[in-house]
Formats: C-alpha cells, sequence, structure tokens
C-alpha cells in the first residue's frame, strides 16, 4: 500500500502588516521574490481582498494593452485520451491505469477522428492530446501494440494522429505527451500550434520522499520537468503549463514554482498561459482521503501568480475544479478558463463535469466579463506568423483565426492538407 503523504511543513502565519508591505512592493515593481511571494499566499481576510483587488487590476490592464478589455476567454475542444498508460505512478491519479484494465493499450486512430469529427461537427476548434509518459518503457503491452503498426514510440504515434486531425477534420492538435527532449519537440512542432506540461512543484521533496505524492515517477522531477519546459521555449513551442496546489507542498515551494515559470517564461517568451490547478481528491487512489485545496487558497495563489507574472501572461483556472466559486476566481486575475468540451468529459478529472458554456458565459457576464473562445494558441503567437507557428500549419491556423488572433465565429471545420517535406 502507498503511504499517504505528510502534511506540509508548519509554516508561521505573516502578520497583516508583513503581508501588506510584500503586497506594496509587488504593485510597486519590485522585482518579485520567493520571500514575498510566501507572504502574500497566506493573505487572509482584508489582505486577501487587498491582493485580490491588485491582481485584478494587472489583469485588466493586461487585457486593455491586448486590445480586448472586459473579455475572459476559453477553448472550444475535444478531449482525446490517447492512452492512459504512463510510467510514472503519482498517488492521486486516475487516468493513469494498467493494460488489464483497457481495451487497448491505445486509441485506434479511427477511433482517435471519430472523436475529432464529433468535435468539428459541435464547432470543437482544439483536439486535446492526453496521454501518459512513455509507457512503452514501463509496460510491455505498450511497446507491443505500437510496434504492431508500425511506431516505434508513442510520440512517433501522437504525431501520425496530429497529422489525420489536421487533413480529416481541420480541428488543431494541442499536445500533452509529458517530458520531450529538443529532437522531440522538433519533431511535434510543426503538427501542433501549441504544446504543454504541467510543472505542478518544484518540489523535489514531493518526488523524493518515499511518502511524496510523486514518488517513483521519474517524469515528475522538478528539474526535469524545467529543463523540458525551457526546450519548448528554446523550440519555438507556444507552451501551457501550471501548478498544482494542494498536494503537500508548503507555501514557500509553491511561491518557488510560480517564481520558476516567470523565469522560463522570461527566458523564451513562450510560455503563454499559466494554469492554476486544485488538488481535488480523487477515489481508489493513495491521496482519496486528502483534504480538496481550499478555493480561498486558490485564489490566493492565482492573485500571487497574476501579479508575479504580470499583465502579458494568460492565467487560467478550470471552471469544473472550483465549484461556485466562479465569481471569486475572476477577482483573482484570471483570464482564461482553459479548455471546454460540450462532447468529451474532463478524462483527467471524470467526476468533475464540464460547466456547459452558455453556463460559463453567464457565470462570466455576472462578473462583468465577454466569454470569447480562442485557439489552442493565444493571439500573441498566432499573429507572429512562423516565429511561433510552424508554415506547415499556417492555413490550417488561418482558417479558423480572427483578425484579433481569437477564433473565428463563423469558421468552417474542414480537413486541410498537411505535408511534410522531409517527405518530398
Amino acid at each position: 500500500m502507498v503511504p499517504l503523504p505528510p502534511p506540509p511543513p508548519a509554516e508561521p502565519r505573516p502578520s497583516g502588516s508583513e503581508v501588506r508591505g510584500a503586497l506594496s512592493r509587488l504593485v510597486a515593481g519590485d522585482e518579485p521574490t520567493v520571500a514575498d511571494a510566501t507572504t502574500l499566499l497566506a493573505a487572509r481576510g482584508a489582505e486577501l481582498t487587498a491582493l485580490l483587488d491588485a491582481a485584478a487590476a494587472v489583469r485588466d490592464a493586461g487585457l486593455r494593452a491586448a486590445g480586448r478589455p472586459g473579455v475572459v476567454t476559453y477553448s472550444r475542444k475535444v478531449f482525446i485520451p490517447l492512452t492512459r498508460l504512463c510510467r510514472d505512478r503519482c498517488h492521486y491519479c486516475t487516468f493513469a491505469t494498467v493494460p488489464h484494465r483497457l481495451p487497448a493499450a491505445y486509441l485506434e486512430l479511427d477511433e482517435v477522428l471519430e472523436i475529432a469529427r464529433q468535435g468539428a461537427a459541435q464547432g470543437c476548434k482544439e483536439a486535446l492530446f492526453t496521454l501518459g509518459d512513455r509507457p512503452e518503457e514501463r509496460w510491455s503491452a505498450a511497446g507491443e501494440w505500437l510496434a504492431a503498426r508500425g511506431y516505434a514510440s508513442t510520440l512517433e504515434y501522437v504525431r501520425a494522429c496530429a497529422v489525420a486531425v489536421l487533413e480529416e477534420t481541420g480541428l488543431l492538435p494541442h499536445l500533452n505527451p509529458g517530458v520531450m527532449s529538443p529532437e522531440e519537440l522538433a519533431r511535434l512542432r510543426p503538427v501542433a500550434p501549441s504544446m504543454g506540461m504541467m510543472l505542478e512543484t518544484t518540489s523535489v521533496r514531493l518526488w523524493a520522499e518515499k511518502s511524496g505524492p510523486h514518488y517513483g515517477s521519474p517524469d515528475k522531477e522538478p528539474a526535469v520537468r524545467l529543463r523540458a519546459i525551457d526546450d519548448a521555449g528554446r523550440a519555438g513551442v507556444p507552451f501551457t503549463t501550471g501548478i498544482l496546489i494542494g498536494i503537500g507542498e508548503t507555501r514557500a515551494e509553491r511561491a518557488d514554482a510560480i517564481l520558476a515559470l516567470r523565469a522560463a517564461d522570461r527566458a523564451h517568451g513562450h510560455v503563454q498561459e499559466v494554469i492554476v490547478q486544485n488538488f481535488r481528491a480523487k477515489p481508489d487512489t493513495a491521496m482519496a482521503h486528502d483534504p480538496d485545496a481550499d478555493l480561498e487558497d486558490l485564489a490566493a495563489t492565482i492573485a500571487v501568480t497574476r501579479l508575479v507574472l504580470g499583465p502579458r501572461m494568460r492565467v487560467q483556472a478550470p471552471p469544473n475544479l472550483v465549484g461556485e466559486e466562479f465569481a471569486l476566481m475572476l477577482r483573482a486575475g484570471i483570464d482564461d478558463w482553459g479548455g471546454v468540451s460540450p462532447v468529451t468529459p474532463d478524462h483527467v478529472n471524470p467526476e468533475r463535469p464540464w460547466p456547459v458554456i452558455e453556463e460559463l458565459a453567464a457565470r462570466s457576464a455576472e462578473s462583468g466579463f465577454l466569454l470569447r473562445e480562442r485557439l489552442t494558441a493565444y493571439p500573441p503567437y498566432v499573429q507572429a506568423g512562423a516565429e511561433w507557428i510552424d508554415p506547415r500549419l499556417h492555413a490550417h491556423v488561418a482558417a479558423l483565426a480572427g483578425p484579433d488572433g481569437l477564433a473565428r465565429a463563423d469558421a468552417a471545420l474542414t480537413g486541410r492538407p498537411w505535408r511534410d517535406p522531409a517527405a518530398a
């Protein structure tokens, strides 16, 4: 039996004056520090209200600078769980499973295309591929399935599926295949306008200690994930990442993760959005009886993330994990609700249904925001052309993008040829 993670080490709660001082420094434009971010994460009461107000003001300034004041976004997508096998063993995950619990190690290509076609019929523009990290390195069933169909690796199969989705449906692939090398990123960049991988945490303690939630998961070593995020920047890949809160990290460890994402984006400019995701306990996991992350704590973390990362960054909270607290998340400084599907469930959080898109629009409007659909790549990357989007994808992206880089409401979903120059 996997031991439960211990509670995080006790941390002293800062005084109100310490919180106000840290907030004053960030609002004044001082360079963010782990110490100040850690202090602000503890804000409650009047200090939390001031923190949320400051974060919302930074978000609003960023939206004005982007030419869409008062607009929050989402991506209309289908969720393609290409394989639920994984070489990692995260103690809170129900997505990853074992071969004998699956009808097959991977979805067949025609199954992938059927999901994508259903999405196209419902106006979706994103095909979100989610899968475990390199399952063939742990499970012989995965390697045998791939070899029987002529694929040398999971990532080679991901690439083939992405090309098929582009050519057959016109949906834009967003790939979440885990840690990738520079060569693998370069190989996948021509078939996907964006990719992603959650950092989750920079806490080595949660990975190295036997009771930690990431123990036994080679791809969750923080240094490995940070290197992969940096490699995505060097490869010119618009990248989605984020943190997961409430898995046993301290406030200082959480602050360190936020600052690490700031450093990665400052180095390469490729981090297009940061997700702040709250832990929700799931049955049949080692952490099934752990408490869910507190939503007030989530709001404070979103606000700190906004202040640290600034007005240009897009900050997201998954709408199916926040209960009824849509307004609180908007007060905290988010400007995106992430991918929402009218077709497929959230396979990573299957017990938490997506809100209906019309409901999400109504909840946003209650807080004074207009909900707009975006593409899997955000407007600055769409509009920058070849610097961020491979030329082989330009026609696919242009068919769905409006002049402002967001999704066109009248875009026609249809397959378009994709040609690999190496095969010419």
